[in-house]
C-alpha cells in the first residue's frame, strides 16, 4: 500500500515526461546538424526493391518550426495544468472544478424556472406538464439506471410505480428517501429460527401469508417459527414501514419468490443501499424529482388535478 502513499509515482511520471519531450527535442536538433553525403544525384545511395531510393532532402522548415512549437507549448501547458506527477500548475485547474463551475452556471440558469415550483403542492407539481416533462428528465439521468426507464425496477430494485413502499409513499416520504438515501438491512435468521429443516418450513409459511404456491404442511410446522421475524415483519407479516420491512402478504417479492429465494434471504440476510441524492441534485431538483416519482404510483389523482 505504501507505493500509493509515496511520492515516488508522482516522481516517476514527471521524470518520464520530461525527459520524452526533452528527447524530441535533442533528436529534432541531431536530425538537423547531421550531414549525410549524397551522390551526384542528390540520393544517399540506399536502395530498396532495386529501383527504390533515399533522397537527401532537409526536413521542410515549416515542419521543423511546428515541432519546435508542440514542444514550447507542451512546456507551456505542464507549467499551467496538472501533467506532472502531482504538481498541480500554476492555474490550480481541476477537473472537479470544472465540473462544479459549470454546474453552478446551469444551476443558476435554471433557478428562475424552479422558482415557479416552490409554492406549489407536491400533487400541484406532479400534475404539471412542464414539472412532469423536468422530472421524467432527472429520472432518466439518476434513477433510471437502478429502477429502469419505466421505474419497474427490477429483481433487488423497487418497483416505483405499483404504489408498494418500503419506508411510505407520500411526497415527503419520497423527498427524505431521495435526500438521504435508505440502507435496508435483513440480518441473517437461521440461528434464531433453527434447523435447516426449521427455515425451510418458514419459507413455506411466508409463501402462505401471500397465497404463493407453498407446501401446507410445511407452513403449517414453519407458523411458530415466525416469531423471529414478526419483530420487523409483524406478527400478520404486513411489515413496518418505519423500519423499512417489507410487506410479506402483498405477493410483491423484491429479492424473488419460491422457498429458495425466501431461504436464501434468511440464511444469508440481505442488504440494499439507496444512495443519497442531496450531494448531486439541489433542493428544487429534488422536490421535482419526489413529485414525478409520486406521480408515478398515483397516476389517477395526479391526471386527475391536471
Amino acid at each position: 500500500m505504501s507505493d500509493f502513499t509515496s511520492n515516488f509515482w508522482s516522481v516517476f511520471v514527471t521524470t518520464l515526461t520530461l525527459v520524452g519531450i526533452i528527447a524530441c527535442g535533442i533528436l529534432l536538433w541531431m536530425a538537423g546538424r547531421k550531414k549525410v553525403m549524397a551522390t551526384s544525384d542528390n540520393t544517399t545511395g540506399h536502395v530498396w526493391d532495386e529501383d527504390l531510393v533515399e533522397m537527401n532532402n532537409p526536413l521542410p522548415r515549416w515542419w521543423v518550426w511546428l515541432f519546435v512549437i508542440t514542444i514550447l507549448f507542451s512546456l507551456g501547458y505542464l507549467a499551467a495544468y496538472p501533467g506532472l506527477g502531482s504538481f498541480s500548475g500554476k492555474l490550480n485547474w481541476t477537473q472537479k472544478g470544472e465540473y462544479d463551475a459549470e454546474m453552478a452556471k446551469a444551476r443558476a440558469e435554471l433557478e428562475p424556472l424552479y422558482a415557479r415550483f416552490a409554492s406549489m403542492k407536491p400533487e400541484d407539481i406532479a400534475a404539471d406538464p412542464q414539472a412532469h416533462a423536468i422530472g421524467e428528465r432527472l429520472f432518466m439521468n439518476n434513477c433510471a439506471q437502478c429502477h429502469g426507464s419505466d421505474a419497474r425496477g427490477s429483481k433487488g430494485f423497487p418497483n416505483l410505480a405499483d404504489n408498494d413502499w418500503l419506508h411510505g409513499g407520500t411526497p415527503d416520504k419520497i423527498r427524505e428517501t431521495l435526500e438521504k438515501g435508505r440502507i435496508g438491512n435483513m440480518p441473517p435468521m437461521a440461528a434464531a429460527v433453527g434447523s435447516a429443516e426449521d427455515v425451510r418450513n418458514l419459507s413455506h409459511y411466508v409463501l402462505s401469508l401471500s397465497g404463493s404456491p407453498h407446501d401446507s404442511l410445511r407452513a403449517s410446522l414453519g407458523k411458530s417459527k415466525f416469531g423471529a421475524c414478526a419483530a420487523c415483519h409483524g406478527m400478520d407479516g404486513k411489515g413496518n414501514q418505519a423500519l423499512g420491512a417489507p410487506n410479506l402478504t402483498d405477493d410483491i417479492w423484491l429479492h424473488g419468490w419460491g422457498e429458495a429465494a425466501i431461504t436464501a434471504i434468511i440464511n444469508n440476510g440481505k442488504v440494499n443501499e439507496m444512495p443519497a441524492q442531496a450531494d448531486k441534485l439541489t433542493e428544487a431538483q429534488i422536490g421535482v424529482l419526489a413529485s414525478y416519482v409520486w406521480g408515478l404510483s398515483n397516476g389517477k389523482q395526479a391526471a386527475a388535478a391536471r
